[in-house]
């Protein structure tokens, strides 16, 4: 008798995965380094040709002063509240109940910057101009993440984002933008990354999520703030002996994937569109805003990763290799789109998606 495969075995044996671009093994890096020379000069501790070349262009691309690189997002975003913190000399911040600082920093903000933050709007909902009017004590820094992937990518509407905006320059409070997936959004905005940057006092973006690198993140504002920056980089050991092996994925992989957001965009508006078909299934959002949403499905957890395992072996087509629960006996899963989906021929998608629906209606909903 064979042994049951896990999700995550039986995804890897699959001829189609439907989200991502690639898997994450040393390929990505062997293909990023075969575009440039071999004798082309490492950074050193943060200064040097390929560094200052990379920040300035992605400065140039996010309409700011001036560029840093960091190693990790993690470090960035905290550096960039910790500076306006000290500037108005209150350590009081504000953000969304699910932002990435709240629940997967380990209280970083907390215990290393002894910052002390407001959580507001639903955690099911994204946050509003009221929202931030009915703050009832001063902040230093109030902190959007653009899209709110913990609850399926959503967004505010662009009116709404610059009437937050003004209000918090009305009030003297600086406004940081957590972009990590920030080229994603501008399709459904239809604007350019400064019209959203320019919103913001400071800006964060990833060189990982959307457009595949590495590693590392980027984080923009007037020349002070970046001069400031560069200080607490070097505080943090953020300043490593040379960082090229991730600005060189960066780089290549932004000049690769950065225009194709549209692309992925309409993807995932269609393959959302064919979920929304299946019994016992609807995504959030409804029609995507970016290229990522996910999928509620009326099932338990552990019964949802039997149907996608037999899935798999059935389809030959990968969904996902993580399913989390949620309330009442459901779950739900992420999908992000990238280039991988656009190589599935599309009679495997909806063969996959019909399959997934007879399964469902066969287990029917969770009482």
């Amino acid at each position: 008798m064979s042994k049951k495969l896990s999700l995550i075995e039986a995804y890897n044996q699959t001829k189609y995965q439907l989200v991502g671009h690639s898997k994450r093994d040393l390929a990505v890096l062997k293909e990023a380094l075969e575009a440039f020379e071999s004798d082309l000069e490492s950074d050193n501790y943060g200064t040097g040709k390929i560094i200052d070349e990379f920040q300035e262009k992605m400065a140039e691309f996010l309409g700011k002063e001036a560029a840093v690189f960091f190693p990790s997002g993690t470090m960035a975003q905290q550096i960039a509240l910790r500076i306006w913190c000290d500037k108005k000399g209150l350590k009081r911040v504000a953000y969304h109940p699910l932002s990435h600082l709240e629940i997967r920093e380990e209280d970083g903000l907390k215990e290393l910057h002894q910052i002390e933050s407001i959580l507001l709007a639903d955690k099911d909902s994204v946050i509003q101009l009221a929202d931030v009017v009915n703050i009832d004590k001063e902040i230093s820094c109030l902190l959007l993440e653009l899209p709110q992937r913990e609850i399926g990518g959503q967004l505010p509407d662009y009116e709404t984002l610059e009437a937050i905006s003004n209000y918090c320059r009305e009030k003297n409070i600086k406004i940081h933008l957590d972009g990590a997936r920030l080229y994603e959004i501008l399709p459904y905005y239809r604007k350019s990354a400064p019209e959203i940057s320019r919103l913001f006092d400071s800006v964060y973006v990833s060189m990982y999520k959307g457009i595949g690198g590495i590693a590392g993140a980027i984080l923009a504002g007037d020349h002070d703030f970046i001069k400031d920056s560069i200080v607490w980089k070097r505080r943090q050991g953020g300043d490593l002996i040379s960082l090229y092996p991730y600005i060189i994925s960066a780089d290549y992989y932004f000049n690769k994937r950065a225009h194709k957001m549209s692309q992925y965009y309409d993807e995932a508006v269609e393959l959302a569109r064919y979920f929304n078909q299946c019994e016992g299934i609807e995504t959030k959002p409804l029609v995507p805003v970016s290229n990522m949403f996910h999928v509620h499905v009326q099932v338990s957890e552990e019964k949802l990763e039997t149907i996608l395992v037999e899935l798999y072996e059935e389809t030959g087509v990968g969904l996902t290799t993580r399913i989390t629960e949620a309330e009442g006996n459901k779950c739900f899963f992420e999908m992000s789109i990238g280039d991988r989906y656009s190589l599935v021929p599309t009679n495997e998608v909806e063969n996959v998606i019909k399959v997934l629906d007879r399964r469902l209606k066969e287990v029917g909903p969770e009482a």
